[in-house]
């Protein structure tokens, strides 16, 4: 169980690691050629947020399974 465990704790900082990165890039994208960005019709940002929806989906969802898993270990 505690490589599962530990399996988990990766797999949410990946994902927490991956957003932070995506959004340092387009920051900067956005910094860089604001006149790309003026063309759409969405947020500069839109993107990060997307991207932090999921990732909190994910982990929640790996936060969940966590718990789930603690429980049923201290049942049997």
């Amino acid at each position: 169980m505690k490589k599962l465990n530990n399996f988990l704790n990766i797999l949410i900082g990946t994902f927490i690691g991956v957003f932070i990165g995506h959004g340092i890039y387009v920051y900067y994208d956005f910094k860089t050629h604001p006149d790309l960005y003026a063309m759409n019709s969405a947020p500069w940002y839109t993107s990060i947020l997307v991207y932090g929806i999921f990732t909190l989906v994910v982990i929640l969802v790996v936060i969940i399974a966590k718990i789930l898993i603690k429980r049923y270990v201290t049942k049997h």
